[in-house]
């Protein structure tokens, strides 16, 4: 049946951004950056703060910071608005540091998930923070959006509460905590905070922030597309929206057989074992008229379809006043089911154009309430991208983090600057969706991209205003480097569009593939006056890349510094279905043309795949195949990514639930079973196999591979995977990330003893090891006198 399509949101003018009239206080002009002091505060004339952003990240005026555009969005509306970053939260004190809101407050826990942030994939507390000054750990606490919306409640009770970010989009619905092994309740009721806006929120924040200045009260603006908010039951605010109940998962009965036409009364009766005739009284009497069949009975009453009055037809309800019911907080939290069904109905809804308002309750009897979700945000206009990027930005950390020389190096450095200072942002958005990642969850499928005009003037920016520039643009790239301008051929399509992935299983053929705008900013940018090099350092899709042949040659030949990390993640057919990712084939057609545009330009150079350890639907057969492709590839992994299950990720609901939601949720037979890995041997084995070089793995590697039939793969030949001998090793690991790893011991670094008689020792040789694989060619002086190896970069 084909039902009529509504008419697309994006043929709807939202509002612009621009089109709002200014608060009063846009008097005070631009600040040179956000007061984070009273002292500050002075200077620009200000007796108080319209808006105090609160972030569990030190303050860097820079777009490529979430606090610093929302403060420089909301400043050039008009608002007079403060910072507190990273405060302590021990008590309700520092959050009085630049005295009350006028308006509201802005919360978040900063770039970063707090407990991504925070804690290891194997839940181990990290102990630096690439966000804070210096690389120091523990400068936010854990759930930080919850501690801040708390400690601000306490500060200034009556203030309302706005809550943003990426930990709050991801935790928008009752969700699995990995942390705690459990399912916690919507961030909304934690935090009770007064609103949550989720996924980059430039548009409802302005509209949200207009309107309390206009005094509407915050409990009444219940109609902003991109929040979340507490409803009670019976508020009239919900009237005239349709609920559809989806809090079930449907249970169909027994289903009779067809009567056939032909046979006769006695044939079909005979047909099921029974009689006709009255005399043997083998057929049940009827009941009376209006009672049911009795206990036993294989009976089923009819489904009958209640619309509400005026509605028309099923397939006519209208999107704008439909709200699906979720099942509850406590129906998920006990029912795996359930919660597997909730994420795969919230996932459906994600598209602007089409999707739903979603609700879901919380609490029984006189503590109940529903969590209401508006549907997404209208995306971006490419014209509002650069009113947004075009900002004022100081375009480094607030001076308060500098040193004595006023530099930000050192003791001062804050890594996550460094990693972005010289890097360019180009759009917003990813249609891969990929279900371990969480950039469709806040960011959204739809692509937004920046005209060519403000990308170009800010590297002449970069250029002329940033100190210590030397000529070389560390990325221009986004969530992913080549889907600028990349979208659905037709409106109306995207509009209606229900996929969760514009390239899985392979590319829509309403994609378009085009690469070129983007080449032509690449060509742009670097004939620059002062631009010597512009690194692509964004992640490539090498699916899309090879439908245009120009940009790879592009890109290899002018734009990759000897090294291009890409991620195949995988490759082996089951966890590459349930990652939606392709095959591996698709990486082998991309090498194929990296190695050829590569020697045309007379360059070595090298990609470096990045692969997943223990993803929902990895066997332990998956990960040896996998080993046996990086060994006979020449590829020694050096970092290990193992899966980490963020909040409300569709790889999450697996690792949860052992369920597929990608194939539709059942309670019987035809429910995928999910292969999930649990536990910390089975992890480290997985993680062994990706590192199979690694003396340490072998003996856990020869147990497995034993256990598994495959001790063929144990030997001293190049066609082994693993050797017979030991050397002997102290069991320590160390990754790229210093702080996070177990010191290398002397036994380690000798790799002395070697077990098997007539053996060579195990020593490494000098300059052989390189920072990414072993396997690749090593670097000119690497290792010799006075060098610095590239791993303590």
């Amino acid at each position: 049946m084909n039902a009529p399509v509504d008419v697309s949101f994006f043929a709807r003018a939202a509002k612009p951004l621009t089109s709002y009239r200014p608060y009063w206080a846009k008097r005070f002009g631009v600040a040179p950056f956000l007061p984070m002091s009273r002292a500050e505060m002075e200077q620009l004339g200000w007796d108080s703060c319209d808006i105090v952003l609160v972030t569990g990240d030190a303050y860097i005026d820079h777009p490529s910071f979430g606090m610093a555009v929302i403060g420089r969005v909301l400043e050039a509306q008009g608002f007079r608005v403060g910072i507190i970053a990273q405060p302590d939260w021990q008590s309700a004190e520092p959050f009085k540091a630049l005295g009350k809101p006028n308006l509201f407050w802005g919360v978040t826990a900063g770039n970063m998930d707090s407990m991504i942030n925070r804690y290891t994939a194997d839940r181990k507390i990290r102990s630096d923070d690439a966000y804070t000054p210096g690389d120091v750990g523990g400068k936010r606490p854990d759930r930080a959006a919850i501690v801040y919306s708390q400690r601000c409640r306490e500060a200034y009770k009556d203030v309302p509460i706005v809550l943003g970010g990426i930990e709050g989009s991801l935790r928008r619905i009752a969700h699995y905590d990995y942390w705690s092994d459990k399912v916690r309740r919507s961030i909304v009721v934690d935090a009770k905070c007064d609103l949550l806006l989720y996924g980059n929120a430039e548009r409802a924040l302005v509209d949200v922030a207009h309107r309390i200045a206009a005094r509407e009260p915050i409990e009444h603006i219940t109609d902003v597309r991109g929040t979340a908010f507490i409803r009670r039951p019976h508020d009239p605010t919900a009237e005239g929206w349709i609920e559809i109940d989806s809090s079930e998962v449907d249970q169909p009965g027994h289903v009779e057989d067809h009567i056939n036409p032909y046979q006769t009364t006695s044939e079909q009766a005979q047909a099921q074992g029974q009689s006709c005739s009255k005399e043997d009284g083998s057929q049940p009497p009827l009941p009376p008229a209006g009672e049911g069949l009795g206990e036993g009975s294989s009976a089923y009453k009819p489904i009958t379809i209640h619309r509400p009055q005026g509605a028309g037809g099923v397939a006519k309800l209208s999107r704008d006043r439909s709200v699906i019911r979720l099942p509850s907080y406590e129906q998920v939290k006990s029912d795996a089911v359930l919660y597997a069904h909730a994420n795969r109905v919230l996932h459906l809804e994600t598209n602007p154009g089409n999707a739903r308002a979603l609700v879901q309750a919380h609490g029984e009897g006189a503590t109940a309430r529903d969590v209401w979700i508006n549907p997404p945000p209208i995306p971006l206009t490419t014209a509002e991208m650069d009113y947004v990027f075009d900002l004022p930005y100081a375009r480094g950390p607030h001076p308060a983090y500098a040193d004595e020389h006023g530099k930000h190096d050192g003791a001062t450095k804050i890594p996550a600057w460094e990693m972005i200072r010289f890097s360019i942002n180009i759009m917003r958005g990813c249609f891969g969706g990929c279900t371990f990642c969480s950039i469709t969850e806040h960011e959204g499928r739809i692509i937004q991209s920046r005209s060519e005009d403000s990308i170009i003037k800010e590297v002449e920016d970069i250029r002329d205003k940033v100190d210590g520039f030397t000529g070389v643009i560390s990325d221009l790239g986004g969530p992913t480097a080549n889907m600028y301008r990349l979208g659905c051929k037709s409106p109306q399509i995207e509009a209606a569009c229900r996929k969760p992935s514009c390239v899985y299983p392979g590319i829509c053929q309403n994609l378009t593939t085009n690469h070129d705008p983007l080449i032509k900013i690449y060509r742009r940018a670097r004939s620059l006056r002062g631009i010597k090099k512009i690194l692509i350092g964004s992640g490539l899709r090498y699916d899309l890349a090879v439908k245009s042949p120009e940009y790879v040659k592009e890109l290899v030949q002018h734009h990759v510094g000897g090294y291009l990390k890409i991620a195949p993640e995988h490759t082996e057919g089951g966890p590459l279905s349930k990652m939606m990712k392709p095959g591996i084939g698709s990486y082998d057609k991309f090498k194929a043309m990296f190695e050829k545009y590569s020697e045309e330009a007379g360059k070595k150079q090298f990609l470096i795949p990045y692969f997943i350890a223990a993803h929902p639907g990895t066997s332990d057969e998956d990960m040896m195949n996998l080993a046996i492709w990086l060994k006979k590839n020449g590829f020694r992994a050096d970092q290990v990514q193992t899966f980490y299950p963020s909040p409300m990720a569709t790889a999450t609901a697996m690792y949860h639930t052992s369920l597929n939601p990608l194939k539709g949720v059942h309670r019987d037979d035809r429910a995928e079973k999910v292969d999930i890995v649990r536990g910390d041997k089975r992890r480290r084995l997985h993680k062994a196999f990706l590192r199979y070089h690694d003396p340490n793995n072998w003996p856990l590697l020869r147990e497995a591979l034993k256990t598994m039939g495959r001790a063929d793969l144990i030997g001293n030949g190049k066609h082994h995977l693993i050797p017979t001998f030991q050397p002997m090793t102290d069991g320590s690991y160390q990754s790229a990330r210093r702080k996070n790893s177990t010191a290398v011991g002397k036994a380690s670094e000798k790799m002395a003893a070697v077990v098997k008689p007539g053996m060579k020792s195990a020593q490494p040789q000098r300059g052989a090891i390189l920072t990414q694989h072993t396997g690749l060619p090593p670097r000119a002086g690497v290792g010799g006198k006075g060098s610095k190896h590239r791993s303590e970069r």
